[in-house]
């Protein structure tokens, strides 16, 4: 198993975890959430590198 499978795994099963104690909409904040403050975390120079990545995954 790869380190992102592992990585992706593990965010599946405390996904599963949060939806059984918090209610709906606590967990969508944090799926939602959790991924932005990720990005804005990211310095200009870094969010360009990432949407150039993207977009040649994407065959554009």
């Amino acid at each position: 198993m790869s380190k992102n499978a592992k990585i992706a795994a593990g965010g599946v099963l405390v996904g599963l975890i949060l939806w059984i104690w918090l209610p709906w909409w606590a967990v969508v904040l944090i799926v939602l959430g959790v991924p932005a403050a990720a990005y804005l975390t990211l310095d200009p120079s870094q969010r360009r590198r990432l949407r150039r990545v993207a977009r040649k995954e994407l065959d554009r």
